[in-house]
């Protein structure tokens, strides 16, 4: 049974392909289980289950959630990312907090773009026009954001690919996300009938606690004294994990009584839905 329970897509966030399209690979794939876990919104959701219920997928509700994590041990928040699965997609309270965070989302890309001409004054390079700034909007199907920015600055030929326009330009004129706290964001998810997934504890490029240790053991006591009374699971196969990884992560969570789920986080850039080898009774979980 193939499962892949973390997609991203074009129409509602930064993947590459339109949720229709996205089905469509999936069911080339032949993947029998699956989740769009786009990035704080529900918006692709309907849509999703009348596409998957046409193929004949079974399908789980699904989103990405960005949260402000803190703890005691270290004085600044650090972005982590959570996976809600199982919810209500009409809950109003979840609706309502989603909606504050889109346009908090796209009054940050505006502040970014004006840090990005500061920079570019620096450098002697051409500054974002009002124009440019349309032609990044009309390319965002979804949520505007920084992969979005990254893109243009590609096709304008600033940067050879994302990676650098991040490297040089989008971490050092970051804009504070919306500061959702894990309480705040399991009391949504949960209250919406839902469960919380920690997201990729440990991913080496993303918002993970590899970020604040590589110690697989480090990872699980903080996740142990300060995220367990607001998770249900643990995502335990990633496409960026190793053996060791998952392996540690499949027992922690064993030990807990977590819930256990897994993942490509395709964004279609390269096409990796389906790929991560995840064993059939994950599906029971979510019977």
């Amino acid at each position: 049974m193939k499962i892949d329970l973390h997609i991203h897509t074009k129409t509602c966030s930064d993947g590459g392909l339109s949720v229709e399209d996205v089905f469509k690979e999936a069911k080339n794939r032949e993947i029998e289980l699956m989740s769009i876990t786009d990035h704080d919104t529900v918006d692709c959701q309907e849509r999703a289950i009348t596409i998957a219920r046409e193929y004949g997928i079974s399908y789980i509700t699904g989103i990405e959630l960005s949260v402000e994590f803190r703890y005691p041990d270290r004085d600044e928040a650090i972005s982590l990312d959570f996976l809600g699965y199982q919810y209500d997609i009409c809950n109003e309270d979840l609706k309502r907090k989603l909606l504050l965070i889109r346009d908090h989302r796209e009054r940050r890309a505006l502040q970014i773009l004006k840090r990005l001409n500061a920079s570019f004054d620096e450098e002697g390079i051409e500054r974002l026009t009002e124009e440019d700034l349309r032609k990044i909007q009309d390319s965002v199907d979804g949520v505007f954001g920084r992969p979005h920015i990254a893109s243009y600055l590609v096709e304008k030929g600033i940067v050879r690919n994302s990676r650098e326009a991040f490297d040089k330009y989008l971490v050092k004129c970051d804009v504070p996300k919306y500061p959702l706290s894990l309480a705040e964001a399991s009391r949504l998810i949960r209250n919406a009938g839902g469960v919380l997934v920690h997201a990729h504890p440990n991913d080496p490029n993303g918002t993970s606690l590899a970020g604040v240790t590589h110690d697989l053991d480090e990872q699980t006591k903080i996740i142990e004294e300060y995220m367990l009374e607001y998770i249900d699971g643990v995502e335990c196969w990633h496409s960026r994990n190793d053996a060791k990884t998952t392996a540690h992560y499949v027992d922690f969570a064993t030990r807990r009584h977590l819930i256990m789920t897994g993942g490509s986080d395709c964004h279609q850039k390269p096409l990796l839905m389906g790929t991560v080898d995840i064993p059939d009774w994950v599906a029971g979980q979510f019977g």
